[in-house]
């Protein structure tokens, strides 16, 4: 049996994995195309939507992530990275860009992975 935990993380890896290939501009398989409806996902993982999420200060919301389960951090983390960086490139938004650099720094330092696409956007945001 599925428990509300597995199925929230299972959700988390769903979203990241349609938000990295939306930003890797890989349209026939956008996060439109699979019908993942975007909203209900967020209020599914964080019981609010991104509109709410993102008002929060990223201190705020990295102690939401810290209220879950230590193993799961790093799958919130890339989530949100991901999140906020393919946001904030399309709504040309620098604090939504800062919010995605801590985030993906945070899964890095939580994951011990060395990420290289992670860690180009890193840079990336740096250079802005």
């Amino acid at each position: 049996m599925i428990t509300d935990k597995e199925f929230t993380l299972r959700l988390i890896r769903q979203l990241s994995q349609a938000l990295e290939k939306l930003i890797l501009d890989k349209p026939e398989e956008s996060l439109m195309q699979k019908e993942l409806d975007f909203d209900s996902l967020m209020k599914d993982i964080f019981k609010f939507d991104f509109k709410e999420l993102s008002a929060k200060p990223k201190e705020e919301v990295i102690e939401i992530v810290k209220e879950r389960q230590e193993r799961d951090h790093k799958d919130y983390y890339e989530m949100l990275g991901n999140l906020f960086y393919y946001n904030g490139k399309v709504l040309n938004n620098n604090d939504f860009l800062d919010k995605a650099k801590t985030f993906y720094e945070l899964y890095l330092q939580t994951s011990g992975i060395f990420a290289l696409p992670v860690i180009n956007r890193i840079s990336e945001i740096a250079k802005m």
